[in-house]
């Protein structure tokens, strides 16, 4: 048995969320830490090349469907990390999570460790550990990441 309650359940909570935090953009641009991105912040697309600046605009029906298929591969890789049933909207605040941070990132996060022994409120309160990115070699407070993280702690923290 899985502890993940399923993509087709995740999935809309969790589009929105990623939808409102990292905006449209069909050019490419950089994020806040420098990264090429595009689209509802894909720096990969589906075959597996980086979005370089030079790339050419996508519509939005194409970066929903890069933003499908990455949450697609995310739920696979953190669905088996999960030692506790996630309910939907915890599942959607830590699918957003490593969205924006990674798996290997989630992996070792505290987020993760404390849900997995059962430390509900530690594990909110560790979404904010991931608030921060580095800005010309210093590790900064990046307001929308802040707000995101706040967000998502809400959503996780939200009864079914």
């Amino acid at each position: 048995m899985t502890n993940w309650p399923g993509d087709s359940a995740v999935f809309p909570f969790c589009i929105p969320l990623i939808k409102k935090f990292e905006g449209f953009r069909a050019a490419p641009y950089k994020d806040s830490a420098g990264i090429p991105t595009i689209g509802y912040g894909t720096i990969l697309y589906p075959a597996g090349k980086a979005v370089t600046m030079t790339d050419k605009p996508v519509t939005e029906a194409d970066a929903t469907g890069f933003l499908s298929y990455q949450m697609s591969l995310k739920s696979k890789a953190i669905g088996p990390m999960l030692q506790k049933l996630a309910s939907l909207h915890q599942a959607a605040a830590m699918l957003s999570l490593t969205y924006n941070i990674g798996t290997a990132a989630f992996q070792s996060s505290t987020v993760l460790k404390k849900f997995n022994t059962g430390d509900i409120q530690a594990a909110a309160a560790a979404f904010l550990m991931w608030d921060k990115a580095t800005v010309d070699g210093q590790r900064v407070v990046i307001e929308g990441l802040h707000n995101r993280r706040l967000a998502e702690q809400a959503i996780f923290l939200t009864a079914d």
